[in-house]
């Protein structure tokens, strides 16, 4: 039987997988990072529409507001929404980690139109897998939004957090970050905001989102091994479509 405390082993494979993934030692140049940036992008967009969701899943999100659910999960949600949605950029001025990302792909000049057309398409109306059909997009960018979107607007909450909190928390290691820093020690490298972004999620993840998303799954979950199972099952298509996105990114440098 899968429980809260078995769950990480049987995702550990996975996980060492991404954090050993080769792409990491090929991100050497501003050419390369450009590279990755302009794919990665799908999946800093894409993440916030799981948040979102729990969001919707665990607090009040209609008129007239009535208390919803645990208030540990409401204050996890809320506190991920305000850091994702409604943080600051490197200056002071307001910005969500998507538009934070955009700036930094700007300074680094990696390609943002696929992105933004995707984006700028759902904004006049479109839905999101007209979007994304339509979209100058590779397939395998497609399979890995189509996954995290479908969960997002389709799936029961214990599965959405599931994904959430095991099968997208930060997986880019300190490997990636000390790249991006000697880049920064070189002439004309614009990589300023791009190291904020990386140093600010770091922060803002922390040592308190980690055991208020554990404690909202066992919320969640809670004696049901059908939805720890199905959790976990998730977790585990989430973190192979993450494989399979740097498998792809690798590929293109």
């Amino acid at each position: 039987m899968i429980t809260a405390t078995t769950i990480d082993q049987d995702l550990s494979p996975l996980k060492v997988k991404l954090l050993e993934h080769p792409l990491y030692t090929k991100l050497n140049s501003i050419e390369a990072i450009q590279v990755f940036m302009t794919y990665h992008a799908f999946a800093v967009w894409d993440f916030m529409s799981l948040v979102k969701a729990l969001q919707q899943k665990l607090t009040c999100t209609e008129l007239p507001w009535v208390p919803v659910g645990s208030p540990g999960s409401r204050r996890l949600i809320n506190e991920i929404v305000w850091g994702e949605e409604s943080d600051v950029d490197s200056s002071g001025n307001p910005a969500s980690h998507y538009e934070l990302y955009l700036q930094a792909m700007d300074e680094i000049g990696a390609n943002t139109k696929p992105i933004t057309d995707l984006v700028t398409g759902i904004q006049n109306g479109v839905s999101w897998e007209e979007a994304l059909n339509q979209g100058d997009i590779p397939e395998e960018i497609k399979t890995f939004v189509r996954f995290s979107l479908t969960t997002a607007t389709t799936a029961p909450a214990h599965i959405v957090g599931g994904v959430f909190t095991y099968g997208r928390e930060d997986l880019i290691p300190d490997l990636f970050i000390a790249i991006v820093r000697g880049l920064a020690n070189q002439k004309n490298s614009h990589v300023d905001t791009l190291l904020y972004y990386l140093e600010r999620h770091i922060e803002l993840d922390g040592d308190e989102h980690g055991p208020m998303a554990l404690q909202m799954m066992q919320e969640l979950c809670g004696d049901s091994t059908e939805n720890w199972d199905e959790a976990t099952d998730f977790a585990q298509q989430a973190l192979t479509h993450r494989i399979r996105l740097w498998d792809f990114i690798a590929a293109q440098l």
